[in-house]
């Protein structure tokens, strides 16, 4: 088993944050500790303001649709005069090299169809005018109805409401602290810290029990994910540990992991039953009253005790602590130790 210790976290986090700025909250729907589903109404800022503008906006659309409905009058108007002085100045041409049409009347009706012309072009452009004014007014309303749509703060991602700063009556901003934090899916997870000799130890899978600060129970997970890296100030690596939801845990938390990185069955001793002879691993047998050592290759160790795999037979007596004060071919009278310490 490996121990490790760390902070509980969300696994994954998500903001509610205004999506517009400038207005007022109104209203709360939530509060830390609260599940929420994706797209739920967490807080709704006051939209009086944005209804004003958008009252204003509707005047202003009538005052353009009425210039552009006078433009397009005074463009009818202006056709017709055209025509008109139009018709007027072509018989004048036919007449001027005769005595039937005096010169100045000639230029008089030249002039009138210069006019006309002059003002068809004008009503034309105040009518482009018009309508590019309301294309401008209809982006403006665009943009009030998208804030008002906006006025609505919804959860990005269900899950666990981690804390709230949102206040009644405060002016919504993107800036700062978040109004919401979300733990999405309400998964929470051990970030734990790990002495980089143990890491490699550790594998996506293997189970852990976790016992956070203050609480006798302990909660049961699993190892989601090991980084790679090692912090070079601190020697430790991390490793995120997936736990199961509706524990009552608590993000902040700092809790304590044990990991299972492996098991086995088999014979046990004491470790101090074995000793370390110049790198191979001894034990002190005992039979028949005659102590022989001998040599064992070991396995797990853990809470005490080392497996031996291979150079012990169960039911033989073992010397639970070995020293230098037995040697091999020692005749002993063995007194059998209690077991209940050296189970598993």
């Amino acid at each position: 088993k490996v121990s490790v210790t760390g902070t509980l976290v969300a696994r994954e986090q998500v903001l509610g944050t205004p999506g517009v700025e400038g207005l007022k909250i109104e209203s709360i729907h939530f509060d830390a500790g609260d599940r929420v589903e994706e797209g739920a109404v967490l807080a709704r800022l006051a939209v009086d303001t944005v209804d004003v503008l958008l009252a204003q906006n509707t005047s202003q659309l009538a005052s353009t649709d009425a210039q552009i409905a006078q433009a397009r009058a005074q463009i009818s108007s202006a056709e017709a005069l055209v025509t008109q002085t139009g018709q007027a100045f072509q018989r004048a041409q036919a007449l001027v090299g005769t005595n039937a049409m005096a010169k100045d009347a000639f230029d008089q009706r030249q002039l009138a169809a210069d006019q006309a012309t002059a003002q068809l072009q004008v009503a034309r452009e105040a009518l482009s005018a018009a309508e590019a004014n309301r294309k401008l007014v209809e982006a403006q309303r665009a943009e009030l109805e998208l804030r008002r749509s906006k006025t609505e703060i919804k959860a990005p991602r269900g899950g666990l409401v981690l804390s709230r700063n949102a206040v009644v009556g405060q002016v919504a901003s993107a800036n700062g602290n978040p109004l919401f934090v979300i733990a999405e899916k309400g998964d929470i997870e051990l970030d734990a810290d790990v002495t980089e000799t143990l890491l490699p130890e550790l594998k996506v899978g293997q189970k852990v029990t976790v016992q956070p600060a203050g609480s006798t129970a302990t909660v049961a997970g699993e190892v989601r994910l090991v980084l790679p890296e090692i912090n070079a100030a601190t020697r430790l690596g991390k490793a995120r540990i997936a736990l199961p939801d509706g524990q009552d845990l608590r993000v902040g938390a700092f809790a304590r992991g044990t990991i299972e990185v492996a098991r086995s069955e088999g014979l046990v001793l004491p470790v101090t039953a074995v000793t370390d002879d110049n790198g191979a691993s001894t034990v002190q047998v005992v039979k028949d009253g005659v102590v022989d050592t001998r040599t064992v290759k070991t396995g797990l160790t853990d809470a005490g005790l080392v497996e031996v795999t291979d150079g012990l037979a169960e039911g033989e007596m073992v010397v639970s602590k070995a020293g230098t004060f037995l040697r091999g071919g020692d005749k002993v009278k063995p007194q059998v130790a209690d077991s209940a310490g050296v189970k598993g």
